[in-house]
């Protein structure tokens, strides 16, 4: 097949939209249609939005419902805040567009039911961006699917980011978790149990095929000031007890940008009945040694003091770690992006849909009910919270 398809953006600079429209736009088999937004949103996000349409060459079409009445759209991407993400990847797909979507899909029960509705309804295509496509990931699950391990009876996997200037928090001052939770985005700082943990979860979720039954979950301020201001986490971790007896540990969080040598940690344990198995994105590598100068961490960027986004990183001219290279990835090696265009092209549907991102905010809610209870939470959780007015 060589179809092409016609892409709308929801959101433009200040969030992964940054990094997705142009990883879409290199795929001979996408064409960028637009940008559009919510209407009444605050100034800013209006400049930052007209900002990335101009950047991409596209027109600013103000009007989501003129957007998503256009023919010549098959798919959206929708990078909106959070609180706002879910809402309209329903919007979307009962316009009958297929929908990708960052990551966490919503941090709202009703709102993940809502899209999965939407999309199951409508009958459209879905992927929430993740790292199962990666191909340290795919690896691990080849490598467990071989038998070689034998049967599995436990996952650790560890998603956390080496960004931001750590060092800042105090520590004399433990974290009280509070649920519901309310707030997950700030200039500033993230939930990064949320924002990061969810990397993990999928993984786990992914690779055992199992679904989660219980979870008991710790969050805490060990890196950042900005973080403890704002009532959110910068590190957490998931105790999980899955199907068939699987257990699984997660870690969650963000950890200052001289806390790892290259990106963060991000690795997956694998114990077998007959072998155990630890694959790392950044392993195989090189180490590098010379008389460059060492790597300093960039200026602080008050639009993004943690370094969440290209276009502002850019802006303090904030250079990549060189004192670590790992090996090239494999050739047929694609991004989160163009597997789903792929699952467009074959009419596949994507191995992480809305339906098994609903499932994901289950999981990352009952944690945050667990760290403000102590206790362990089983799934199902109730359906009686509902989306702040």
């Amino acid at each position: 097949m060589n179809s092409t398809f016609g892409l709308l953006l929801v959101t433009g600079n200040l969030t992964h939209q940054e990094g997705y429209a142009r990883q879409f736009a290199k795929d001979s088999r996408c064409k960028l249609i637009g940008l559009t937004d919510e209407s009444d949103l605050p100034d800013e996000r209006n400049i930052l939005n007209r900002e990335l349409a101009d950047e991409l060459d596209i027109p600013y079409i103000p009007s989501m419902a003129e957007a998503l009445a256009r023919d010549d759209v098959q798919f959206v991407s929708v990078c909106a805040e959070p609180e706002r993400r879910g809402r309209i990847g329903a919007r979307c797909a009962r316009a009958g567009k297929h929908v990708y979507i960052d990551k966490p899909m919503t941090p709202y029960l009703d709102a993940a039911d809502d899209i999965v509705d939407a999309v199951r309804s409508s009958e459209v295509m879905s992927q929430m961006f993740s790292n199962i496509t990666l191909p340290w990931v795919r690896r691990a699950k080849t490598i467990l699917d071989s038998g070689e391990l034998g049967e599995l009876i436990a996952i650790h996997a560890d998603g956390l980011f080496a960004k931001g200037p750590g060092g800042t928090a105090d520590l004399s001052k433990p974290r009280k978790q509070h649920y519901p939770a309310r707030d997950f985005t700030f200039v500033d700082s993230k939930a990064e149990m949320y924002a990061i943990g969810v990397y993990a979860l999928g993984l786990v979720r992914w690779i055992s095929g199992r679904e989660v039954e219980n979870v008991y979950c710790h969050t805490a301020n060990y890196f950042f000031e900005e973080h403890q201001r704002n009532g959110v986490e910068d590190f957490g971790y998931l105790a999980l007890n899955l199907e068939d007896g699987l257990t699984a540990t997660i870690t969650g969080g963000r950890i200052g940008w001289s806390g790892h040598y290259a990106g963060g940690t991000n690795q997956v344990h694998l114990i077998g009945t007959r072998g155990s198995l630890m694959v790392d994105a950044f392993h195989p590598g090189i180490a590098i040694c010379s008389d460059a100068p060492p790597w300093t961490p960039p200026e602080i960027n008050p639009r993004d003091p943690m370094g969440f986004w290209s276009s502002t990183q850019r802006e303090v001219n904030c250079q990549p770690k060189e004192n670590w290279s790992s090996l090239p990835k494999p050739e047929d090696s694609k991004g989160d992006e163009n597997h789903f265009l792929d699952c467009l092209e074959m009419n596949r549907e994507s191995e992480m849909n809305v339906a098994q991102a609903a499932k994901i905010t289950e999981i990352l809610l009952a944690g945050y009910k667990s760290a403000a209870t102590g206790e362990v939470v089983h799934l199902p959780l109730s359906r009686e919270q509902k989306t702040p007015a």
